[in-house]
């Protein structure tokens, strides 16, 4: 029923997994760039009564969780959209199992799951955004 989905979620996540592996290795690499870079410029005169625990008054918050909250819970209301357009719009959903009839309801699924997915991380962008604005005025 749901193989219209499988295909791109494969391909996304060998996708994601490639990509997150380089960002892994050019990370490492500009890291150690970096502190070479510094150790030739500073010396230890220079970090004299320097040294204190960081500040964690001022904590930044992550709004990862957030988006997968809420790109999940978009999939989801888009399987159930789905699923009612299809069962009110498509004549014998429910009852008979035709190509044409498949094909018409993974068309609705898909475009429902997208849609409704990409308003749920719009509205992730937006609860971002005001958070992020109420955090400057203070």
């Amino acid at each position: 029923m749901f193989d219209f989905i499988t295909a791109p979620l494969i391909v996304g996540f060998i996708c994601l997994g490639i990509y997150g592996l380089f960002e892994l290795f050019v990370r490492k690499k500009e890291r150690l760039t970096l502190i070479e870079k510094l150790g030739e410029k500073l010396g230890t005169p220079d970090f004299d009564g320097k040294f204190s625990l960081p500040s964690y008054s001022g904590i930044k918050f992550s709004f990862s969780a957030l988006k997968v909250g809420l790109l999940l819970a978009g999939i989801g209301l888009g399987l159930l959209l789905g699923f009612i357009i299809a069962m009110a719009f498509v004549p014998r959903y429910g009852y008979d199992n035709t190509w044409q009839i498949r094909e018409v309801a993974s068309i609705i699924y898909g475009a429902s799951v997208l849609l409704v997915g990409g308003l749920g991380l719009v509205a992730a962008f937006l609860i971002e955004m005001k958070m992020s604005n109420k955090e400057k005025e203070d």
